[in-house]
């Protein structure tokens, strides 16, 4: 199935039963409400504050200027749009994987069906590409309807270039003025190291969600004897001998990475999420929803 066929009428059925259980998940939930408060003119009380000129008269509390003949102004609490960041890692590496089932393609089925949840929660739902850089960008939109734009836009994303995730997510950070919840999809293969491009979502106050792909044919591949390896990403040459031994080092060395990104984002508090693409994505979505991610 091409990527053009990726979102048909199943997929769209498909979400369509992830948000009602995703409704029955956060009913039953106790999981705070994530949409910002802010004073200003909506229907909940917050507080008093004493009254200035220029003021207007309909918010002054008249019950206590009866009672103590002081001008005092009731303010009220008003709900902010949660900002939902689909950060979608289209490196070269996320093309990799055997007949058309690449990390990418399974990316974007995950990032479509969050993007539902967030669109249909009436929340305010942004796609950002990246690379070396960012890679475009959908603007926040809202309703549910706006799930077809999202299909479009995810169907044309090609992986391409290089990772770097520090660059990346510096140049969004510097960009984008909302802060929210950023939701980081990527097999996470930078040379130059995750920790730096995600300290800055951290430091800029976002709630990350870490959601590491990888391909369980990258860990088992049909490898033996003398190799030339290929870099995907830099070109980089390297001949090997492929043996035993060299795989199981090469194993312990990739369990070793989730460990260190795991680690990175458990000590931070940032919900980490490991999935191969094997996995059928509406259950990596389910574990995300059990575990009190994305679901207010």
């Amino acid at each position: 199935m091409s990527d053009e066929q990726l979102f048909n009428d199943d997929f769209l059925k498909k979400l369509e039963m992830l948000y009602i259980i995703s409704r029955k998940i956060a009913a039953g939930g106790s999981r705070a409400e994530r949409r910002t408060k802010k004073i200003g003119s909506g229907i909940e009380f917050a507080d008093h504050r004493n009254y200035t000129a220029g003021d207007d008269f309909r918010n002054l509390d008249w019950n206590i200027y009866a009672r103590t003949r002081k001008l005092l102004l009731r303010l009220f609490e008003e709900e902010e749009d949660l900002y939902i960041y689909m950060l979608v890692d289209c490196s070269q590496s996320m093309g990799l994987g055997l007949d058309g089932e690449t990390k990418l393609r399974y990316a974007k089925q995950l990032a479509a069906s969050l993007c539902y949840i967030g669109l249909a929660n009436r929340d305010r739902v942004a796609i950002i590409p990246f690379n070396s850089k960012l890679a475009g960008r959908l603007p926040p939109s809202r309703g549910r309807g706006q799930i077809y734009k999202v299909f479009r836009f995810l169907e044309k994303l090609q992986p391409d270039g290089n990772t770097d995730i520090r660059e990346a997510f510096r140049t969004f950070v510097t960009q984008n003025k909302r802060r929210g919840l950023a939701c980081v999809i990527s097999d996470f293969y930078d040379p130059q190291g995750f920790e730096e491009g995600m300290n800055f979502l951290r430091y800029q106050k976002y709630e990350v969600i870490a959601m590491q792909l990888y391909d369980e044919t990258e860990l088992n591949p049909a490898l033996r004897g003398d190799l030339q390896l290929v870099d995907c990403e830099t070109g980089e040459v390297r001949e090997v001998t492929v043996t035993a031994s060299l795989m199981k080092r090469y194993r312990e060395a990739f369990d070793e990475f989730c460990q260190e990104l795991e680690e990175f984002c458990v000590k931070r508090q940032l919900l980490y999420f490991k999935a191969p693409i094997q996995e059928p994505f509406d259950e990596l979505v389910m574990r995300v929803f059990r575990a009190g991610g994305f679901l207010k």
